[in-house]
């Protein structure tokens, strides 16, 4: 797993495993970044189904209860396909933007 610390947020990325285990490995080690906002880079699983996806329901529940921001970057699959309580976005800078809008909304005590 690979993290890189941005400006106000902890972007993960991990290749070649399967999405499920990487879904499973992000849970396990939720205690070390969840005091941070969490974008997680999926970019390279092009092949990746709502099923797939759907393995970080439960981490990002989790980690949004905390009340920090958790989204997912993928293309691969419709946000129609996904519930609403999974943030997935095509790309790194919608990814940004989400993270920034969540703390704004936090900030006013939405």
């Amino acid at each position: 797993m690979n993290t890189s610390r941005k400006e106000n947020y902890l972007l993960i990325a991990k290749e070649g495993d399967s999405l499920t285990e990487f879904a499973s490995e992000l849970t396990r080690h939720h205690d070390d970044f969840k005091a941070e906002n969490v974008v997680v880079d999926l970019r390279s699983f092009n092949n990746a189904s709502s099923e797939n996806i759907l393995a970080f329901l439960e981490i990002s529940n989790l980690h949004r209860n905390e009340n920090k921001s958790f989204v997912l970057v993928n293309d691969a699959v419709g946000i129609d396909e996904l519930p609403d309580e999974l943030v997935v976005v095509p790309t790194l800078q919608e990814a940004e933007d989400m993270v920034q809008m969540d703390e704004i909304q936090r900030d006013l005590g939405f």
